[in-house]
């Protein structure tokens, strides 16, 4: 007869291992991903120029030695070196005028060849409306003044204002309705639309329309910045519910008067994120670090809004330095460093404050 052999001690015990060992790798979870790391935040802020009224626009020069800021109602350029210790009234702008309430010298932007044909670039309110003219500065002083565009209705309110040099070397502007909401739906208007210009002033090739208008449905957009993926993202002021930050793109309509914000009516284009009006009314923005960076007139708030570069979602916005500064108008990339320059217009009508209690910061971004 048959007898089925024993199991030895030193096999059950093998046996009893392998059965606690299956059930501790049972409960042990697989190993997670790394979270990607962060776009940083600002780390630290500090005055690096004071004494101005109303600084509108600033552009920085290619090299980045310097940049030059306007004033908006004193018609000034000035030049200021990197690091804020030298300021230079370097010129003024011809045929200049406030409204009353937002007109006056508003945006500028230097040529990206600047060193080959020293060209400058302002908006600004004239007799007879809001212009885009240019300028030549040999590196101390502002002339040459040429009307490139005029004809663009201004109002005590909503101008618009800004300009920036896009990624394909042509001039972009914003402007606003003028207070007259009609004129943002209408494509022969200049007004509530962004611009896309040549050096000359005419139509950009491409543009959706064959004129200058490259977007409308606009109200009152401040500011305008590109991504590194050359995207166009705007900030617009809303009317009495929302404030938007969209995406632009040629030949989309964003709504205005028929949306404020969100909305649902074919063929108007959405923002990418909105506030209500009381935490932002926003002037300028600037994209550093994975993030577009907004100031806030009302909001007296730097807002923080992360932007993906693989798609065309945003993160959940950040404020920083809620009530700290004041209003807040102008937002421009350091070139060169993740940092950002940060202006206060707090001696406007609004503001309040004396004529030079305006400031430039250098906000640090980690």
């Amino acid at each position: 007869m048959h007898r089925k052999s024993r199991p030895t001690a030193r096999r059950v015990a093998l046996a009893a291992s392998a059965v606690l060992t299956a059930g501790l790798l049972a409960q042990v979870p697989p190993a997670a991903a790394a979270p990607p790391a962060p776009a940083g935040e600002p780390t630290g802020v500090k005055t690096i120029s004071n004494g101005w009224t109303i600084p509108w626009g600033t552009s920085w020069l290619p090299d980045g030695s310097s940049a030059l800021v306007t004033e908006r109602d004193g018609f000034g350029v000035w030049s200021v070196s990197a690091d804020g210790s030298a300021k230079k009234r370097v010129g003024t702008v011809p045929e200049a005028q406030t409204t009353g309430g937002e007109g006056g010298l508003m945006g500028v932007a230097v040529d990206p060849q600047w060193a080959t044909n020293h060209y400058v670039y302002v908006m600004h309110t004239a007799a007879e409306g809001n212009r885009i003219a240019r300028m030549t500065y040999d590196g101390s002083s502002l002339g040459g003044y040429k009307v490139l565009v005029k004809g663009i209705k201004k109002a005590k309110y909503h101008n618009g204002g800004r300009l920036a040099f896009g990624p394909d070397g042509l001039l972009y502007a914003t402007t606003g309705d003028a207070q007259d909401r009609k004129l943002a739906q209408d494509k022969d208007s200049l007004n509530g639309k962004i611009l896309r210009l040549t050096r000359d002033g005419e139509p950009a090739p491409g543009n959706p329309f064959g004129t200058l208008v490259y977007s409308l449905g606009h109200r009152n957009p401040q500011g305008i910045a590109f991504d590194p993926q050359g995207r166009l993202w705007e900030a617009e002021l809303g009317d009495a519910t929302r404030d938007e930050l969209n995406l632009i793109k040629p030949g989309r309509n964003y709504g205005w008067p028929t949306c404020e914000g969100n909305c649902n009516v074919s063929g108007m284009t959405n923002p990418k994120k909105t506030w209500g009006v009381a935490e932002a009314s926003p002037s300028g923005v600037a994209v550093v670090d994975g993030a577009v960076y907004m100031a806030a007139l009302k909001g007296e708030r730097l807002w923080r809004v992360p932007i993906n570069a693989d798609s065309e979602n945003v993160g959940s916005a950040k404020a920083f330095y809620v009530g700290q500064y004041g209003r807040l108008r102008a937002v421009t990339t350091v070139p060169g460093a993740k940092a950002l320059w940060l202006s206060t217009t707090n001696a406007d009508n609004n503001g309040g404050q004396p004529d030079g209690a305006d400031k430039i910061f250098r906000v640090s971004i980690g």
